[in-house]
């Protein structure tokens, strides 16, 4: 069994299947922001699924932990959103707790060392890397890889971890991770067109959330202000009453 696979590939299922699998593990309604972002990553982790030479390294594993974790932000209840990363991975076969895993170790590798040198790496294929990363960029050079957009997210996350004063610049790192493409066994143009399309889905998706949170805001204010009007409104009932009572009783 690959690491972060938990079926062999051998088992095809339908995305039907795969989508009845998810229901069955995350039997919640996923509000309407969020909804997209997980159905693409169903159909994406589905797709990957039945591709004899897809690897799920770690590059993947950073890169599907980064997309999922930046585009579940704000999601509530916050305690299903765990919940919802497993069910995504368990309907196509992967493993969470180890994709989790291979991406935190890897990141942890990364830090402590600049960002030039983990460029020196990534341009050797890994020679003098620590070796998690070592074996991703491994797998990446071989003949039969197979390339997905979550490994370029990979890529620029595994870049932004690294120390440096280039390391917190988005455009800067970006321009890093599209000179380094190649020598990970990428395609220029897809890196480059995978990752704006990533920075402009996070844009719209700051605004959403931003826009959303803005309305939750407002529609708390007007329940208190209705709550304060009736303890007013009971308040000056009760207070009537007192005088009419102390009325008739003169």
């Amino acid at each position: 069994m690959r690491k972060g696979r938990a079926k062999h590939l051998s088992d095809r299922k339908t995305i039907a299947d795969s989508k009845r699998a998810f229901n069955h593990d995350f039997p919640h309604v996923i509000p309407s922001l969020y909804r997209r972002t997980t159905d693409e990553l169903l159909v994406e982790l589905h797709l990957l699924s039945h591709q004899k030479h897809f690897h799920p390294d770690a590059l993947f594993a950073i890169g599907l932990s980064q997309v999922f974790d930046v585009f579940t932000r704000g999601y509530r209840p916050e305690a299903h959103v765990k919940t919802l990363f497993d069910a995504l991975c368990r309907s196509c076969g992967f493993d969470p707790n180890a994709l989790r895993k291979q991406a935190q170790k890897t990141l942890e590798s990364v830090r402590g060392h600049d960002l030039e040198e983990v460029q020196g790496w990534i341009q050797q294929q890994g020679k003098g890397a620590p070796e998690a990363l070592a074996q991703a960029l491994r797998n990446t050079g071989s003949n039969t890889f197979h390339y997905s957009r979550l490994m370029a997210v990979g890529l620029l996350s595994l870049l932004a971890s690294a120390q440096g004063d280039e390391s917190s610049d988005p455009e800067k790192l970006s321009q890093i991770a599209h000179e380094l493409s190649e020598s990970v066994g990428f395609t220029k143009a897809r890196v480059e067109k995978d990752l704006n399309l990533y920075k402009s889905n996070l844009e719209k998706m700051a605004q959403a959330v931003e826009l959303s949170e803005q309305i939750l805001e407002s529609e708390r204010r007007k329940r208190e202000q209705k709550e304060s009007e009736k303890l007013n409104t009971g308040s000056s009932d009760q207070m009537s009453q007192g005088v009419e009572a102390c009325s008739n009783i003169s």
